[in-house]
């Protein structure tokens, strides 16, 4: 999710409106969300090996992601700093226009340092109220700039407010992208406190779960140091999405959630 004005709340009714919205673009347009467990249990008896280079096996060990929306931005280098210290692999999903092309030297490092580089859309527009044509647009063009800049097409996407249905599921597909969703977020947009930032996502987190937190808002990278800390002490593993999901893979199209 993303907001272009970090200091206004949403309402309760906006909130469950939103909430709403969303339960009625998975269930009433045929999309049907995979579960991580789901996703493994599906590849079971196949001869891939769980986890990159085989490293992770969340059928066995209590695994979460940790993934950014809408960056990269001024903070971004920082956050990889942290990262890298602390040796905690992320998904970051990319928005295009004035991310993307104005910070081209941090898409390489979130690449070249072994994170999973993903597509957030060109402009963050709500795909649902897009035509075909101009959700294809908004997807084709960031996959295009991610790999001009990595020489790699992203594989994952996650649709702006987490609305999708049939026709983005059909450009997914076309597109080789999945739709990952998320079940922890602190709604960062929302507020400075890093305080605050990190007990939402603590109350949250939960085995096979995957935050989501946005490194453009001037409270979130502070808050991250404290989240890895906490959650690594509860016993919790640090994966990349496509880790959660191995030895299964992520089928274009389709829609994913804890």
């Amino acid at each position: 999710m993303f907001r272009t004005k970090p200091g206004k709340r949403r309402g309760p009714a906006v909130a469950l409106l939103a909430a709403a919205s969303l339960m009625l673009g998975l269930s009433g347009c045929g999309v049907d969300p995979i579960t991580p467990g789901d996703a493994r249990g599906e590849a079971a008896g196949s001869d891939d090996k769980p986890g990159a280079g085989g490293a992770v096996d969340c059928a066995k060990v209590k695994c979460i992601a940790l993934t950014f929306d809408a960056g990269p931005g001024k903070d971004t280098p920082h956050l990889l700093d942290v990262l890298k210290e602390k040796q905690v692999p992320a998904t970051f999903f990319l928005l295009g226009k004035k991310h993307v092309d104005r910070y081209p030297e941090v898409v390489k490092r979130i690449a070249d340092e072994g994170h999973e580089v993903a597509n957030h859309t060109w402009t963050h527009r709500v795909l649902t109220d897009l035509d075909a044509d101009e959700v294809r647009d908004e997807l084709s063009r960031t996959q295009g700039a991610i790999e001009k800049i990595t020489g790699r097409r992203p594989t994952l996407m996650r649709p702006p407010q987490g609305r999708t249905d049939g026709t983005v599921s059909d450009v997914s597909r076309e597109l080789g992208l999945a739709q990952i969703l998320w079940s922890a977020t602190a709604k960062d947009y929302s507020t400075t406190d890093s305080a605050l930032i990190r007990q939402r996502i603590l109350d949250r987190a939960e085995g096979d779960g995957i935050i989501l937190l946005h490194d453009i808002y001037d409270g979130t990278v502070p808050a991250v140091p404290g989240i890895i800390d906490e959650l690594k002490k509860r016993g919790f593993t640090f994966v990349t999405v496509p880790q959660l999901l191995a030895p299964g893979k992520a089928e274009p199209g389709e829609v994913y959630r804890p």
